[in-house]
């Protein structure tokens, strides 16, 4: 199929909506090569999770942070195995939804839940400068942080004050296989691969990981120096840049897969 996008090979490590991902890109003209490298798994213990989710039903929390809209997802099943789904949604509804970016404004909805205040930027650091202008000394705030959050905003949160409470309601685990990760940096080594779109920060750590441990860690490097990436919001163009990555492409708002698409597109044509 032609498109704005023929004649470009692009690497997609989408694991969740990989199917979408390839179809959008594919609709363009874009030829795709799956190498999905994180998948999202429920946790194998859900003990902490379950604590919280009772704090939240007996208002112990002025405000709640959504860093995800998978966190949101991963306890109302977790809440509605204890049976106290209703009671959780309601108690939610009690306090103030505070959101990072858009997918957890999507499955606030799901739930009938409105949004107090959404972070302007789609970060750590955004959410931390939408509460600028408050007071939160003693505020007890829950927040629903991610595998791997460096906690920053806990830091931040802290040294303003407040009270965070967090919660980790999923876990990470490497999806596609190492030997499969290392054929596709060869490939764009070689100049076969013209474009990495990445979804999740996890995505690009799994990369460099994968290359540490295969003894790749220079061609990855000249990769990352000559090869674009595409990043679908702030956070992974954060990451990316943490790994020396400066021709990064990210669309200008809604950070999700259609504006991604959009915005290859846009750089594709304009090459």
């Amino acid at each position: 199929m032609t498109g704005p996008l023929d004649g470009l090979t692009i690497l997609v490590p989408e694991s969740r909506e990989l199917d979408l991902f390839v179809r959008l890109l594919e609709a363009e003209g874009a030829a795709a090569v799956r190498c999905p490298l994180v998948q999202i798994l429920d946790l194998e213990e859900t003990a902490e999770a379950e604590a919280w989710i009772e704090r939240v039903i007996a208002g112990a929390f002025q405000d709640v942070i959504w860093l995800t809209g998978e966190g949101l997802r991963r306890l109302a099943p977790i809440a509605e195995r204890k049976g106290r789904r209703a009671a959780f949604v309601e108690a939610l509804g009690r306090a103030r939804m505070i959101t990072r970016g858009p997918k957890p404004v999507r499955a606030l909805r799901e739930l009938g839940l409105q949004v107090g205040l959404a972070a302007e930027t789609p970060t750590s650091r955004g959410v931390l400068d939408a509460l600028a202008g408050e007071d939160i000394r003693g505020r007890s705030i829950g927040v629903q942080l991610y595998p791997g959050d460096a906690g920053s905003l806990i830091a931040g949160l802290r040294d303003r004050g407040a009270e965070p409470s967090p919660v980790t309601p999923y876990r990470y685990a490497s999806q596609a296989e190492a030997g499969q990760i290392v054929d596709a940096i060869h490939m764009l080594a070689a100049g076969r691969i013209g474009m990495i779109a990445f979804t999740s920060s996890p995505q690009v750590e799994r990369l460099v990981a994968v290359a540490r441990e295969a003894g790749l860690e220079a061609q990855l490097g000249e990769v990352f120096a000559r090869v674009r990436m595409a990043a679908v919001g702030p956070v992974v163009e954060e990451t990316l840049r943490r790994h020396g990555v400066e021709n990064i492409l990210c669309p200008d708002s809604s950070f999700h897969l259609k504006p991604l698409v959009r915005a290859i597109a846009a750089a594709w044509s304009a090459r």
